[in-house]
């Protein structure tokens, strides 16, 4: 017969539930295939393999010469406001004159017909005044429009992350199935395992299991339950597990084999 280890020689002597080790591995939390929203000629791509990337970091641009045109001539449209100050003016030398002839047809001077004029004049010009105001607003419509055209010519990292892979370059086209970079994220590491379903009962979310990585990473650390599979594997006899594993600094490598080990093996 096989003779214990001292130290579970001694936990099985003093009565305490000795811990069960199982085969485990940790993965990158998520991994992005990053393309972009348009088609068009990559200006530059920003970023490299291994490079580390925050969210939000531009990684590439796609030529964007016509947008920048575009956008200044929208530009200066937005910002004159010449139309709307002529039909202001207008509409004040209407309002102007409806006063004096009103005053006049209460004097009996001014006929209806005048005072009708003056009065569709008021009408007219608030209108048109009305039209060049909204006419700017459009404008500035049409301003935000070209500006989030020209944005999406700018591609940015959806996550912190680490660029696994950069598959095109400054003078590449930007295709609809494309990407430009593959970036994972490995803060927090995901832990995958899969244990025999004894082991079910002793496990519950938000359980905190120490995690060992393979040689040469080597350590223990304290990984958190994040879900148990409800579905068993019948033929196996087996149930998954995932645990997030805090990994500032990304320090602790993605794709590397480790072990967790269970206080307490229910079988």
């Amino acid at each position: 017969m096989k003779s214990l280890p001292p130290a579970l020689l001694l936990a099985w002597l003093a009565g305490a539930p000795m811990a069960a080790t199982y085969d485990c591995v940790m993965d990158p939390a998520v991994v992005v295939e990053v393309g972009a929203p348009v088609t068009g000629l990559l200006d530059a791509v920003l970023v490299s393999r291994g490079q580390v990337v925050a969210q939000g970091d531009v990684i590439a641009r796609l030529k964007s010469d016509i947008d920048e045109v575009s956008i200044r001539l929208i530009r200066m449209q937005a910002d004159n406001r010449d139309e709307v100050a002529m039909h202001q003016a207008r509409l004040d030398l209407a309002l102007k004159r409806q006063a004096r002839l009103t005053q006049l047809s209460e004097r009996g001077v001014a006929t209806q017909e005048q005072l009708d004029e003056a009065d569709a004049a008021v009408d007219v010009a608030g209108r048109e005044l009305g039209i060049a105001r909204t006419r700017v607003q459009l404008m500035a419509v049409e301003l935000e429009q070209a500006e989030a055209l020209r944005a999406q010519k700018e591609i940015r990292s959806p996550i912190d992350g680490i660029v696994v892979e950069r598959n095109l370059a400054g003078g590449e086209f930007m295709t609809q199935e494309s990407h430009i970079a593959t970036i994972a994220q490995l803060d927090p590491l995901h832990v995958e395992a899969f244990l025999p379903v004894s082991m079910y009962p002793a496990l519950s979310l938000d359980q905190v299991i120490e995690v060992s990585p393979g040689a040469p990473i080597g350590g223990v650390y304290p990984a958190r339950i994040t879900a148990i599979d409800r579905v068993f594997d019948a033929a196996s006899g087996t149930f998954g597990i995932r645990l997030a594993l805090p990994n500032p600094g990304s320090v602790l490598p993605a794709g590397h084999r480790c072990t967790l080990e269970i206080p307490g093996d229910g079988g």
